[in-house]
């Protein structure tokens, strides 16, 4: 389920509760508060008999102003995932970053598992620098030699730095 709310104290503990009185196992969620909402994903797993009544209780959630949308998950074969790789970028801040570096790695048909982005101010001259961290799933049909100097010209024509290192698998 995708969640989405102005942040306020026990948004979270709302959808938990929900999750636990239908029976279900909060398995795993990505959540944060930005620019003064709240969002997050969850992937909860619960008996399928329950489900229609836990999608309802969660779309009443929207009268105390926290928007849920259900995705139902099928069990379905996966591919064998890709090693992943991590992505850094340092830069002064301009419009249109995430823009090309996300059109180079699509292109190559690489798989953005998880982005993060922020903008701080730089240490010494107070100028506004943007930062991004990204987990790339790295097909096998993916030249990463090709991908590598996509991204340098990008870092270069940007004035950015980018990096881009295989990430240990534990």
């Amino acid at each position: 389920m995708t969640v989405i709310g102005e942040d306020r104290p026990g948004l979270v503990e709302s959808i938990a509760a929900v999750v636990a009185e239908h029976g279900g196992n909060w398995l795993e969620s990505r959540m944060s508060r930005l620019g003064g909402q709240f969002a997050g994903i969850v992937h909860a797993e619960l008996p399928a008999e329950k489900e229609a009544a836990m999608t309802d209780a969660l779309k009443n959630l929207s009268a105390r102003g926290l928007n849920v949308v259900v995705h139902s998950e099928q069990p379905k074969a996966s591919a064998p995932a890709a090693p992943l790789s991590l992505l850094e970028i340092v830069g002064q801040d301009r419009p249109g970053i995430v823009r090309q570096i996300t059109h180079a790695l699509a292109v190559s048909g690489v798989n953005v598992e998880e982005l993060h982005t922020e903008c701080a101010s730089a240490a010494m001259s107070g100028e506004t620098l943007f930062k991004a961290q990204a987990k790339l799933s790295i097909p096998p049909s993916c030249n990463v030699a090709d991908l590598r100097r996509a991204l340098e010209k990008i870092a270069a024509d940007l004035i950015v730095e980018i990096s881009l290192e295989p990430l240990r698998q534990n």
